[in-house]
């Protein structure tokens, strides 16, 4: 019988449990958003899991929208990246680069020479954002021009080879959370009336051909996605989600992805008060592996994955706050809390200093 201990095949990559590390944004890079040897050993303590998903690394620099963000567009941030991916291997684990772009999610303060952050459409999102400094209100993006487009999508491919130029043994797309190709997804966010927005097709446009170039620069059996049908994180929504969502699945097919890492729910928000939306349905019309994502236990994942229901499961803060998940689960043992006072400051505190169990 499968379950979360057994081992599984992801396209090019061998996982030796199902027990996945979602990607987490720690805000602990060094000068020039270079990853650290720190940032090395965090991955390195939680390699014990199937497959580290890492924390959302910008593929430009247009690409960046919080501080401390280790990007992949550098010389310097393919070097600190090699770090992380040798202390992982050298332990015997297996780590996916998850690429990202804010798109609108950003300020001038944290683009080049103070330009306007870009998005598919000049709305402002409503909230503020860290610069660095102090906290501001968004401002109303750049919509992205048409010829512009081409470029973008040659951003994803160049960090997609950087990132196996780094050590990695796949990466992952991050089309969820309300960033640059959620952005081009969803109605509230798209308003264009070019060939990129009006109908599902159209808005779902970007994110296939970003795939699909990111898949024949690096085998398309090392990369994987993340969708977040119905998070509305960022001020973000769509007025069909399933429609939408679902026609995505189905285009993604022939692909023959490595992995489909979808973030069920609305954030934090109870189970109960998620917006409705049929995962089982995903699931079905989705014909790869398939990693199912936020609020799940020992118990509802093992049930998740005997069951068939997903074949990962995905786990952020417990193993943020429990490098040694896997044997904690193994042995039924008590779990650390997260340092919550600590998530995004506080360099070994709250990110390397958690205990593991006795051995």
């Amino acid at each position: 019988m499968t379950d979360l201990f057994s081992p599984a095949r992801f396209g090019a990559i061998d996982l030796a449990n199902r027990v996945v590390m979602s990607s987490l944004t720690r805000n602990r890079a060094g000068a020039g958003n270079v990853p650290t040897p720190l940032v090395a050993e965090y991955y390195r303590q939680r390699a014990s899991a199937g497959l580290i998903l890492t924390e959302a690394s910008p593929i430009c620099a247009e690409g960046h929208g919080y501080p401390r963000t280790p990007g992949i567009h550098t010389p310097e941030q393919i070097a600190g990246w090699r770090q992380v991916t040798d202390a992982v291997h050298g332990t015997g684990g297996k780590i996916a680069l998850q690429l990202w772009h804010v798109g609108r999610i950003s300020h001038p303060d944290l683009q080049p020479d103070g330009a306007l952050p870009v998005a598919p459409s000049a709305l402002r999102p409503a909230g503020q954002v860290f610069t660095g400094q102090a906290m501001k209100d968004f401002v109303t993006p750049r919509a992205l021009e048409l010829a512009e487009i081409p470029t973008v999508v040659g951003h994803y491919v160049q960090a997609a080879r950087n990132a196996m130029e780094a050590g990695f043994d796949g990466v992952e797309v991050h089309a969820g959370n309300g960033y640059l190709l959620d952005q081009f997804l969803r109605s509230s966010t798209n308003r264009r009336t070019d060939s990129y927005g009006g109908s599902k097709e159209n808005r779902a446009r970007l994110l296939l051909e970003v795939m699909g170039a990111v898949c024949s620069a690096i085998g398309s059996d090392r990369v994987g996605l993340r969708l977040s049908p119905v998070t509305p994180f960022n001020d973000i929504r769509d007025d069909h989600p399933q429609e939408t969502f679902d026609y995505v699945v189905t285009q993604l097919n022939p692909l023959r992805l490595a992995f489909l890492d979808v973030l069920q729910g609305t954030g934090g928000a109870p189970q109960e008060q998620w917006v409705p939306f049929d995962y089982d349905r995903m699931r079905t019309l989705y014909a790869g592996n398939f990693i199912r994502n936020n609020g799940y236990g020992f118990e509802t994942a093992q049930q998740a994955v005997t069951s068939g229901a997903a074949d990962a499961i995905a786990f952020g803060r417990l193993l943020l706050a429990n490098p040694d998940l896997v044997e904690r689960f193994r042995r039924g043992a008590a779990l650390n809390a997260p340092d919550y006072e600590h998530l995004y400051t506080g360099e070994e505190k709250g990110y390397t200093d958690y205990p593991f169990l006795p051995d």
